[in-house]
């Protein structure tokens, strides 16, 4: 899909909230006396519309971030996740349920948090941007999975590999699982651009601002891609091994191979068969470093690298921003992952 055709694409309007779910909705917010309130940064304690501002909330970091850029001093935004929670293991409040219900606008990645998407249909919330709409799914060589598996073994059908919760990661096209599209900054290019027409839309006294916004956001992201595709160039590998596989939308924009210990899911804990193929593809590929995310710890990279006399080093998910992050925002920690794959892959 071009640009232009998915910014073309609307808000994904809701039905309007119904007498029950409204009088519900206040139910579960009357509830949250008795409940510890929400984290700093979470929805229902730093958002809010107090400034007069479009009240946004966003599921995790990627959604905020996109909002607070596009948005600016129009917007109020909060994010149903805290600094330091797992984003795909969030259970919501009462009163975070009540608060999606309220707000101006969600913007939100369909499937990346299944209680988010099961609290968007019981709020009753309006308007709703949900960002897979605004960019197609990635396209990939048929034969780039396979040429891998034949190699070295590790096919999806393989032993040990196709275990629970490592179903099914091919990162793009029918059945994909892979939710980590703002990995790939072409893609992510295209869901800012998205977003600045949903704000537009929910907001029209300010539809110039946003869009205004979401083209120099855009334009800084296709600014990264370039430096990225020039960072990534004479490299001695394309192979690269992380704890998690969440880079496959990155590994396919920029014609690298990932290989993954626990697969889709970080708490999953890989099989012998599956540790001893990746010793295969390290001997093989010329791997040199197993990357861990600095949130999760290195112990299985650890393993692995200690077994193989490999170094490790940190490949950042961009699913939040912790004291951990090898930066404090998007663009600080894509670079420093940019550096970190350089160094991998032997890039001159």
């Amino acid at each position: 899909m071009s640009v232009m055709n998915a910014r073309r694409r609307p808000l994904i309007p809701r039905p309007r909230r119904t007498a029950a779910r409204t009088a519900l909705a206040g139910a579960a917010a009357m509830g949250m006396l008795g409940l510890t309130a929400c984290g700093a940064g979470e929805a229902g304690e730093t958002g809010g519309d107090a400034s007069g501002g479009v009240d946004v909330v966003a599921s995790f970091y990627p959604m905020q971030f996109l909002a607070e850029e596009i948005g600016g001093e129009h917007v109020s935004v909060s994010s149903l996740v805290g600094p330091g929670v797992e984003p795909h293991d969030l259970e919501l409040s009462p009163r975070q349920t009540a608060v999606l219900g309220e707000a101006d606008l969600v913007v939100y990645l369909k499937g990346f948090q299944p209680a988010v998407d099961k609290a968007i249909e019981l709020s009753g919330v309006e308007n709703v941007a949900e960002v897979t709409s605004y960019t197609e799914p990635a396209e990939r060589d048929p034969g780039h999975e396979e040429e891998h598996g034949d190699e070295h073994g590790d096919g999806h059908g393989e032993e040990g590999h196709e275990e629970e919760g490592h179903e099914g990661h091919d990162h793009g096209g029918e059945g994909a699982t892979d939710p980590h599209v703002w990995l790939d900054p072409v893609k992510y290019a295209e869901v800012a651009e998205g977003v600045g027409d949903a704000l537009a839309e929910a907001d029209p006294d300010h539809a110039g601002d946003y869009r205004k916004n979401a083209d120099a956001l855009a334009e800084k992201l296709r600014d990264l891609d370039a430096d990225f595709r020039e960072g990534l160039e004479n490299r001695r590998t394309d192979t690269f091994i992380t704890a998690h596989a969440a880079f496959g939308y990155l590994a396919d924009r920029y014609g690298l191979h990932e290989e993954s210990v626990a697969g889709l899911d970080p708490e999953s804990e890989p099989s012998g068969a599956r540790m001893k193929q990746l010793h295969r593809v390290a001997e093989e590929d010329d791997v040199d470093t197993v990357f861990f995310e600095a949130a999760a710890g290195e112990r299985t990279a650890k393993t692995l690298a200690d077994d193989l006399g490999l170094r490790t080093d940190v490949l950042d998910p961009v699913e939040g921003v912790t004291d951990a992050s090898p930066g404090d925002d998007y663009f600080e920690i894509m670079r420093a992952n940019l550096q970190a794959l350089r160094k991998a892959l032997g890039a001159r």
